[in-house]
């Protein structure tokens, strides 16, 4: 098994060097480092799998289809993953995305634990950086006082529209202290989710307006 996650971390940080800041290899650092610590409290669950879903886990991301890379199915393969592995790791990652709300039912301890610790580096100071970052590169304004964040959408239009950073603290950040599903992550979240709570106030401050059409 320690081959297998040695070969697949070979080929995934010169995938994720292609990223911009927002979803590089630091990124998956964060999250395997917050995954390891939500597993620690939950023995039974299959660390290997969670290791390799966390390195893998935004291989597919349709926001990086521009680079062309392997998806995570053929890069298990060619990492000589058996079938029964493979198809764990997929149906883990499988539970990880937000998608506007519209999200996969998790169907393992596995998926809890990668989706929760992912979620958390999308929370907190790295979670603000990294909502800046993503907006910096995709262009993106910082704010717009005209733009209302949605409550309802489907995966399309939560992916199709390019809202400004701000909105999208409305539209999924501020949301996820609330889809916490193991313990650990639930903890961890409250106080990431305050910061940015406590960002947001000093910004309506600084620019007179919440970033919520308003």
């Amino acid at each position: 098994m320690g081959k297998i996650i040695e070969r697949c971390t070979e080929q995934v940080i010169a995938i994720y060097e292609q990223f911009d800041a927002s979803h590089d290899y630091d990124h998956i650092l964060r999250v395997m480092k917050n995954a390891e610590d939500i597993a620690r409290t939950m023995p039974e669950a299959d660390l290997p799998v969670i290791r390799l879903a966390v390195l893998l886990h935004d291989i597919d991301d349709p926001k990086y289809k521009e680079f062309g890379s392997v998806s995570a199915s053929e890069l298990l393969r060619s990492a000589k993953a058996d079938d029964e592995l493979a198809m764990k790791v997929v149906e883990t990652i499988k539970s990880v995305s937000f998608n506007g709300g519209n999200e996969e039912e998790i169907v393992s301890i596995e998926g809890a634990i990668v989706r929760d610790a992912d979620r958390l580096d999308a929370i907190g100071a790295i979670g603000i950086a990294r909502t800046f970052a993503f907006g910096g590169a995709r262009g993106r304004k910082l704010y717009d006082a005209e733009e209302i964040a949605r409550t309802e959408m489907s995966e399309d239009e939560y992916r199709s529209k390019e809202t400004a950073s701000v909105t999208h603290f409305y539209e999924k950040l501020l949301l996820l202290k609330d889809l916490m599903v193991t313990e650990e992550g639930k903890r961890l979240a409250g106080e990431r989710h305050a910061f940015m709570v406590a960002f947001l106030e000093q910004l309506k401050f600084e620019t007179g307006i919440d970033g919520n059409g308003k």
